[in-house]
């Protein structure tokens, strides 16, 4: 084991030594852990598989039928109140999808 001199905020310092004592452990051995944790959340980050998201093609608006009823003045909070009948009762709706 080696001896090193490191530069701590005062702050920082004071609230490990205090989590030391209630702990019952000595500072070094909190430092220790510490710096462990750090380094194995790095390496875990590392070794995660990358993560590739979905991307719509799709045009930013309203699907055409929705559109034509909001052009018609209807309020979109009635057309989404609608959604639920009109995907069980599609006859009862004449607006082509």
């Amino acid at each position: 084991m080696r001896r090193t001199t490191v530069r701590i905020d005062e702050t920082l310092l004071n609230e490990a030594k205090a989590y030391a004592a209630r702990n019952g452990r000595s500072l070094n051995s909190v430092m220790e852990d510490a710096l462990r944790q750090l380094i194995n959340r790095f390496t875990e980050v590392a070794e995660r598989p990358r993560v590739e998201l979905i991307t719509s093609t799709a045009e930013p608006g309203y699907q055409t039928w929705v559109q034509r009823r909001l052009d018609a003045g209807e309020k979109l909070e009635h057309i989404v109140y609608d959604l639920d009948d009109e995907e069980r009762y599609p006859e009862l709706f004449d607006a082509p999808r």
